[in-house]
């Protein structure tokens, strides 16, 4: 296990140098994005207008994250910055990778195989952060840089957040195919059916 310092953009050789179990803290640009930022932006490219896409996506971190903000006076401030459910992106991560080029992708519970062979083939990972650690992450953030999309309501804008000394966030999937989650799924169900024999 190797631990790195990350500063967003980030190339896909830094992302192919990742495996699971390594520790990741991360400086620099993080973009949220949850349901709606993944269909509005997935959308949009399949219309050819993949321009209007706020934001070039290539080499960022994609926090699936609905911080708690509030505007005071002119400025965004968060209260809240922890991950949200990762599973519910798993029919678009694969394609959201591969049409923006997104290097890294960051949640709580983890993503399945069509995401881990977008990953290995586009050159990504996935990078665990534990649920309940809003108030640590919030830490990190240094300032609201800008938000697009607010029509989506608070939770589903794209936030663009600088932050520093983001993590520690794991490597639960790499870019060569490696997937924590879905191994300690298929350990679960081998002792399983060990004990079921059993019985």
């Amino acid at each position: 296990m190797a631990e790195y310092r990350l500063k967003t953009p980030v190339s896909e050789e830094e992302v192919r140098k990742l495996r699971v179990g390594d520790i990741v803290y991360l400086d620099g640009i993080l973009i949220t994005g949850r349901d709606q930022v993944h269909r509005r932006a997935l959308e949009l490219a399949a219309k050819g207008e993949k321009d209007k896409v706020p934001l070039d996506l290539n080499g960022m971190a994609l926090f699936h994250c609905g911080p708690i903000v509030k505007k005071i006076g002119e400025e965004w401030k968060i209260f809240g910055f922890g991950p949200t459910t990762s599973a519910r992106m798993e029919s678009v991560e694969a394609d959201f990778i591969k049409t923006f080029g997104v290097r890294l992708i960051i949640g709580k519970g983890g993503m399945f195989e069509r995401t881990t062979q977008g990953m290995k083939e586009f050159g990504a990972a996935y990078l665990a952060y534990p649920g309940g650690t809003s108030a640590v992450a919030t830490k990190a953030v240094k300032r609201v840089v800008d938000v697009h999309w607010l029509d989506l309501g608070t939770p589903e804008a794209m936030w663009v957040v600088e932050v520093e000394n983001f993590g520690p966030t794991m490597v639960a999937i790499d870019s060569h195919g490696n997937n924590l989650f879905l191994d300690v799924m298929s350990n679960a169900k081998k002792v399983a059916e060990e004990i079921y024999t059993k019985l």
